[in-house]
């Protein structure tokens, strides 16, 4: 009797936990965030495409390829720094190079115009990009990028 007892009790803890979690994720998902160590998706026609298209989510680009993901490693004026090496990315910038990223592919910056991110200063790192006003993940306010 206390061995099922025992057994309902961390089933039930399980699920509490996973439920939490769940929430989380969705949550941050609804509010449109991206943070440091996630993704944006981008236009990646090359140099003479001009459409610029930028997303949170996957989908087509105003010129109609396909957006790639690609992992944020900065926000700097406006703009995203972004690593092209995909999805999994966790590379960083180069030191030695800070055009190229740690995996040695050249960095790519897309505009952030009409998004919201963390407006914290030079020393923050959070990198949080919203396609809604509220608060980054540091808690500062975020700013609309005009």
């Amino acid at each position: 009797m206390k061995i099922r007892f025992a057994l309902l009790a961390a089933l039930a803890a399980m699920v509490a936990f996973a439920v939490i979690v769940f929430a989380e994720q969705k949550k941050d998902e609804a509010q449109g965030d991206v943070s440091k160590g996630t993704v944006l998706y981008v236009c990646n026609c090359g140099d003479q495409c001009k459409c610029n298209t930028v997303s949170l989510k996957p989908g087509k680009c105003k010129c109609g390829a396909d957006l790639v993901a690609m992992h944020v490693l900065k926000i700097e004026n406006g703009e995203a720094l972004l690593c092209t090496c995909g999805k999994g990315c966790n590379c960083k910038i180069n030191e030695a190079d800070p055009t190229k990223c740690g995996c040695g592919k050249k960095i790519k910056r897309v505009s952030l115009k009409g998004f919201y991110v963390c407006n914290c200063g030079a020393g923050c790192d959070c990198n949080t990009i919203s396609d809604k006003p509220g608060k980054c993940r540091c808690g500062n306010d975020l700013k609309k990028v005009e």
